[in-house]
């Protein structure tokens, strides 16, 4: 299957109520394209980092009860999973689409990173475009914009990375639901493959 973008039903699905209807309509509508765009960018990412990637789709198989409120495709350099490394994401809520460098909770890398991003705080604000935003909860839909963010706030966020436990950090660009854009698999891919590449200081500072 080809990566053909995103609908606006695909991001309905999120109205829909109950654990398995919206999860029959993730698979059924929103699982496909995600596999379609995770195995065509893999060796873009691939080249881009020079290790091989790997993509990893969302399967919401812990949820007993509640509905996820997001769904995703991940990239990491691990065949077996990517929760514990630094890794790439594409990925929807309701509002938004997500395109983000990401390193959560379960990643042994959160102190690296945080050490990078304080020492490295300086060149981190410059080169990031103001419209990125930065998030330290992966499950959380709000988030800061770059443009917002100053050597305090880079410098907190950092210290939370590295001293709470549950501390994650993303970044990355978010583009609302009913954006043209995402309903051109080609002009989308091309998107994803900039924002990625834009990310990739922050993917090699988490090394």
């Amino acid at each position: 299957m080809t990566f053909s973008g995103f609908q606006p039903a695909d991001f309905e699905v999120f109205d829909i109520g109950g654990l398995e209807p919206r999860m029959e309509a993730l698979i059924e509508r929103v699982r496909p394209k995600l596999t379609a765009l995770g195995d065509e960018l893999a060796p873009y990412l691939t080249e881009l980092t020079g290790e091989e990637m790997f993509p990893h789709v969302a399967k919401h198989a812990r949820r007993t009860v509640h509905p996820p409120a997001d769904t995703w495709v991940a990239w990491g350099p691990s065949k077996r999973g990517y929760k514990a490394l630094p890794h790439f994401q594409t990925g929807m809520f309701r509002s938004h689409l997500f395109i983000v460098f990401a390193v959560i909770y379960e990643s042994g890398n959160k102190g690296i990173l945080a050490d990078a991003l304080l020492r490295e705080s300086g060149s981190v604000l410059r080169e990031l475009p103001g419209s990125y935003f930065w998030s330290t909860d992966h499950l959380d839909p709000s988030g800061t914009p770059h443009a917002e963010m100053d050597a305090e706030r880079l410098a907190g966020l950092a210290h939370r990375l590295k001293e709470v436990k549950k501390a994650e950090v993303t970044c990355g660009l978010r583009i609302e639901a009913g954006d043209p854009v995402l309903a051109d698999g080609q002009k989308l891919t091309g998107v994803i493959q900039d924002t990625f590449r834009t990310l990739l200081p922050l993917y090699k500072m988490a090394f």
